[in-house]
């Protein structure tokens, strides 16, 4: 990490970088640092008595989980980028954080160089959030973009990002959704005061979106993106238990008018709803060695500064409840077949007549109202029909799919996205 300017914020100039691990000591480097510094060692950096703080970048799930509960047994705080640990591993982190007395900070974690971490940890904590609604995915969004503006396949854009550096070699996470999931599991976590178990966290990827859906989504008055989405399910209540939450990701249908919808490229935005607030919007660089320093060079200073009040206060020491985390009861997650959701679905029919009567029929046997039925063209000699229903529970509206599967006119269902 690189720091321009290092006198620009006072504290700064009693950070000291003691040690630095890395994989290969042979790596060029743009910054130069000390003989002795760079190390291989990671374990010698995580029990070293005199470093009190420990910067975990290195990525990865089980070497890295390792690695920050060795340094919080050794009494050292920990800042992370690492989204993937926390989400899945949080609770067994922050437990042994909070026994040690240490504290463990990821404002870097969640929307690259986009302060939102601290801001819903102490600035919106008097709020009750309602919803946590964003693109956090810059490869996602890059792609999706991409296939909407110029009319591009999937398969084409994915390759360009991958040339571009903006895809990984291996874009499983990202495409397929997970790494979106991961995100949203800490914003709700944050958000509605309790733990989150990420495998209840619905998540769908982007393989599907064709650049046909796009073009009839942008003819419909909507773009297409990845969101994750957080919401309070269960009504307001005295109890001082964690809220049912909706906790998901899913390529969406957004309004053009709705302000996700012009965040575009690689950036990253995070709408969040709460009373007495309203909607806040938090938006910027979603990734990048720029944003992560930025952020993590953030939690840095905000460790130091406690860390020097703590050292000039002569009360007895206690973690400050706007820096840990102290949640120990976990939300309820609804299943997404229990969810309403506005759908867009596309089907590809054998030419017949009284095809899109017998969708509506079957659609009203299950008590799917439908918002609009229009047959859009042919792809050879299949009829191209688009539905869009209004609200409906999802579980009834994927018992309507599987009979209108059964019907000898369908030839498929290429599409099924949900609409914001």
């Amino acid at each position: 990490m690189l720091i321009d300017n290092v006198g620009r914020h006072p504290l700064l100039k009693e950070v000291e970088i003691c040690r630095v691990g890395v994989k290969s000591l042979d790596k060029p480097r743009a910054v130069e640092l000390p003989v002795g510094i760079i190390t291989t060692d990671l374990e010698a950096i995580v029990t070293d008595p005199q470093i009190d703080i420990i910067v975990e970048l290195i990525g990865g799930i089980d070497r890295a989980r390792e690695l920050i509960l060795k340094a919080i047994a050794n009494g050292k705080h920990v800042v992370t980028a690492n989204k993937a640990v926390i989400s899945r591993f949080g609770a067994e982190i922050f437990t042994a954080a909070n026994q040690a007395g240490v504290y463990v900070l990821l404002e870097a974690a969640v929307g690259g160089g986009i302060p939102v971490i601290q801001p819903l940890k102490q600035s919106l904590s008097v709020n009750r959030i309602n919803t946590v609604i964003g693109i956090v995915n810059g490869t996602t969004n890059y792609i999706l973009t991409r296939m909407q503006n110029e009319g591009a396949s999937f398969d084409d854009v994915l390759a360009d990002a991958q040339q571009l550096g903006y895809a990984e070699a291996d874009p499983t996470a990202d495409v397929e959704g997970w790494d979106a999931a991961d995100k949203i599991a800490i914003l709700a976590s944050l958000a509605f005061g309790g733990r989150i178990n990420r495998d209840e966290v619905f998540s769908e990827g982007i393989r599907q979106v064709s650049k046909t859906d796009i073009s009839y989504a942008d003819k419909l008055g909507f773009v297409i993106k990845l969101l994750a989405i957080a919401k309070r399910c269960s009504p307001l209540s005295s109890s001082s238990s964690p809220p049912t939450l909706s906790v998901r990701v899913h390529p969406t249908l957004v309004p053009k008018s709705h302000p996700l919808a012009s965040i575009n490229g690689v950036y990253n935005a995070i709408l969040v709803e709460g009373e007495p607030l309203g909607q806040v919007m938090f938006f910027g660089p979603g990734a990048g060695a720029g944003a992560t320093a930025s952020a993590v060079s953030s939690d840095i200073l905000n460790l130091v500064a406690h860390l020097k009040s703590r050292q000039n206060s002569h009360s007895n020491y206690n973690l400050d409840p706007l820096l840990a985390c102290s949640h120990q009861d976990y939300c309820q997650i609804a299943p997404v077949s229990e969810l309403d959701a506005r759908f867009y679905t596309r089907f590809l029919t054998r030419d017949q007549s009284g095809v899109i009567g017998k969708l509506g029929t079957c659609f009203g046997k299950y008590g799917v109202s439908l918002e609009s039925v229009v047959q859009t063209g042919f792809q050879g000699e299949l009829a191209e029909i688009v539905v869009v229903t209004h609200d409906v529970q999802e579980g009834k509206f994927k018992q309507a799919l599987d009979e209108i599967r059964t019907f000898e006119a369908i030839h498929s269902i290429p599409s099924l996205l949900r609409v914001i």
